[in-house]
Formats: structure tokens, C-alpha cells, sequence
């Protein structure tokens, strides 16, 4: 597997988690401090956020089918973006599995 792979999914991780932060600090400030802008704000974020995580998804997917992950491991790892914070503590056991797999020597990421 090239090494893009990996790194687009982590991108999209990283991307799909900020804006999933962004959309609660949003959301707390619409409703529960009842700030101006904040229905704007939210609106735009929430938009993004739908959009990218659909690309998320297709990422995630092509990692998970190149490595062969089981079902369970691919589920897991297609809903990290959906609770906040949950794909950065995904994306970075997922990345250190498979740094661990390359110094083992197993052929999962390849350098291209």
C-alpha cells in the first residue's frame, strides 16, 4: 500500500475532527450562551463538516480495504468522525499500527 493512502486519510481525520469541534463550540454557543452569529456560524461549519466527512468516509474506506480490516475494525474506524475528538485518537492508533507493522517488516505502507 503507498504511503498516500495513509496520509490522505489522516488529513481527512484531522479535517473531519476540527470541524466537529468547531460545530460544539458552535452549537453551545447558539444554544446555551445564545450568542450572535453563532446560528450562522454553525450552519456553515455543519455544512463542511457533512461534505468532508463523506470524503472521510471514501478515505477511510480505501484504507480499510487495501489493509484487508475486518468489518468491525472498518466500522470503528468510519464512525471516529462523528463523535467529537474521537478521530484524532483514531487516526493515531491507526497510524501507529501501521508505523509498528513497517518496522516489523511487513510491507503495509509503502514509501513512494
Amino acid at each position: 500500500m503507498k504511503k498516500s493512502v495513509l496520509t490522505r486519510y489522516r488529513v481527512m481525520a484531522y479535517v473531519t475532527g476540527v470541524l466537529l469541534v468547531l460545530l460544539v463550540f458552535g452549537m453551545i454557543g447558539k444554544y446555551a450562551l445564545k450568542m450572535d452569529g453563532a446560528a450562522d456560524f454553525t450552519q456553515v461549519v455543519s455544512i463542511a463538516h457533512g461534505w468532508l466527512y463523506v470524503i472521510y468516509l471514501i478515505f477511510a474506506f480505501d484504507l480499510g480495504s487495501k489493509l484487508k480490516w475486518p468489518v468491525k475494525k472498518q466500522i470503528w474506524v468510519l464512525l471516529a468522525g462523528t463523535v467529537p475528538t474521537a478521530a484524532f485518537f483514531v487516526e493515531r492508533r491507526i497510524s501507529r499500527e501501521l508505523e509498528a507493522g513497517a518496522a516489523d517488516g511487513a510491507p503495509a505502507v509503502a514509501k513512494a
